[in-house]
């Protein structure tokens, strides 16, 4: 590692002698030299659900055994067709690839599909396929970490007749040091999937955000519908919404970056390994065990970017399947830190109750997520001085517009030292009712940082690859890619990537 006082720790030394061992080696030009090579089209061609309010395409649909995995070990993939027929899989990673957004890494198959039982709703609504494998892929040593898509294909026996397709999505990961730790935010994904009927931790009749409310990996990641109906999507959770435009970016940008999923931050190792963790898009969802290991991290050094917004906002344990496997289930618990009373009161019909909440956010973030907690707005300058704005030529006053919502933070935690408040300004939810939000930046005890965008929108403001459809919501919408955005990006990146103290 090139960090010159991170191995000063025993955490960290601990850490440096297990990469070792592990034959982890830092190569800050895998993700330059892997975007070098050519692209493919990636993108569903033929789609359909089920009918006109239903979340799931039948005719051919899949999921993974795993959230994440290393090169050299087995992913189960479970398909079902209905249908039966023939189908083929085609793995993508998501990059940059001269502009394409993927490369087709391995096509697999023909297959002979059938139709998998849909499983009855059990305890906790839960939901859980118990699929048999229509293969076992083995990631080849080397496949780059990286978000990588399954485009599911059937294969008609008369080519006059339709074929049928939606995707898997996996992680592959590893244990090499880099500068930057994308973290995919698939705890939110399955939060919000419906699959197959209506079921996610929003459909409990007694409340949207009951406690006790259950969700599985082990089941197809349906179309996403949750600000906006979006049936191209079908099968890859909400990556090709949220963290398909900064992935594209920073690829593009040639930054050194490894990709891990919800469930590597349980493991403080996992984190310290890099100088940066990106939180992206929509990161609700977090077991207890997340919080602490970041809080952990941030105190040893690592900076955190949190180019999203609503995080940290629901305690959700992670817990086995029916067949032992760890982490494959969710369960809303309780919420982190306290909401105030007139947030209760608003908003009485859909929250909690809750008891016993976890720690308060802020100490993560910097601020949290308030009522009202939707809306839209513009994302204002307030400190032009300020290293975030260098090179963006923005004035005090000057907005980016739209770039806020459609959820956010605010009550920034005034009390923190070194906490300041960058951007702030008002919020309008459904159009018509007044909100603030408030984007932070607070120093770490050894000069890493903390910054807070406080919009699901930022990585709107980044790019817009092929395959991604810009989001619009509570009347409010981003305008896309912005040379400002791009800026405060770099700049933030650049300030985190600096040596510690």
């Amino acid at each position: 590692m090139d960090r010159r006082d991170f191995i000063k720790t025993g955490t960290a030394a601990t850490l440096a002698s297990q990469l070792q061992a592990a034959g982890a080696r830092a190569n800050p030009q895998l993700i330059a030299q892997e975007n070098q090579r050519a692209g493919a089209a990636f993108q569903l061609t033929r789609m359909i659900p089920d009918g006109p309010q239903s979340f799931r395409c039948s005719r051919i649909e899949g999921y993974c055994s795993k959230q994440s995995l290393k090169a050299g070990e087995s992913l189960q993939i479970m398909v079902s067709t209905k249908p039966a027929a023939r189908f083929d899989i085609e793995i993508f990673r998501m990059g940059y690839y001269g502009g394409e957004g993927a490369r087709l890494m391995q096509r697999l198959g023909p297959f002979e599909g059938r139709e998998q039982p849909v499983p009855e709703m059990g305890e906790q609504r839960l939901r859980e396929c118990q699929w048999k494998a229509c293969t076992e892929l083995q990631i080849p040593q080397d496949w780059p970490s990286g978000v990588y898509l399954g485009r599911l294909n059937t294969l008609p026996d008369d080519p006059q007749k339709p074929y049928w397709q939606s995707y898997i999505i996996f992680i592959v990961r590893d244990e090499r040091p880099a500068d930057i730790l994308f973290q995919c935010s698939d705890n939110t994904w399955q939060a919000y999937n419906r699959w197959p009927v209506n079921e996610s931790l929003y459909t409990d009749p007694r409340a949207a955000h009951a406690p006790g409310v259950s969700v599985s990996f082990d089941r197809p990641y349906g179309k996403y519908v949750q600000i906006f109906d979006n049936p191209l999507s079908m099968g890859s959770g909400e990556f090709l919404l949220w963290e398909y435009p900064l992935l594209y970016w920073l690829e593009k940008e040639g930054y050194d970056v490894t990709y891990a999923s919800n469930v590597d931050s349980l493991e403080p190792a996992n984190l310290q390994r890099a100088k940066v963790m990106l939180s992206v898009g929509h990161d609700e969802y977090w077991d207890l065990r997340q919080y602490h290991s970041v809080r952990d991290s941030i105190d040893k050094g690592l900076s955190v970017l949190w180019l999203s917004a609503n995080d940290v906002y629901m305690v959700t344990p992670f817990s086995p399947n029916a067949q032992g496997q760890a982490n494959r289930r969710l369960t809303r618990e309780t919420c982190f830190g306290e909401f105030r009373e007139d947030e209760k009161g608003a908003y009485s019909k859909v929250l909690g109750p809750f008891e016993k909440p976890g720690p308060d956010e802020r100490d993560l973030i910097g601020a949290r997520t308030v009522v009202p907690f939707n809306g839209g707005g513009d994302w204002v300058c307030s400190k032009p001085d300020h290293w975030l704005f260098a090179n963006t030529g923005m004035k005090g006053g000057e907005s980016i517009p739209g770039l806020v919502g459609w959820e956010f933070h605010g009550e920034p935690d005034l009390k923190r030292p070194s906490l300041e408040v960058v951007s702030q300004g008002p919020v309008w939810s459904g159009g018509t009712r007044l909100g603030a939000y408030a984007s932070t930046v607070f120093e770490g005890p050894r000069g890493n940082i903390v910054f807070n965008a406080s919009t699901i929108f930022w990585t709107q403001g980044l790019a817009s690859p092929p395959g991604h459809m810009p989001p619009w919501s509570h009347f409010s919408r981003p305008h896309g890619p912005d040379p400002r955005v791009q800026q405060i990006t770099r700049n933030a990146l650049a300030r985190a990537l600096q040596p510690l103290r």
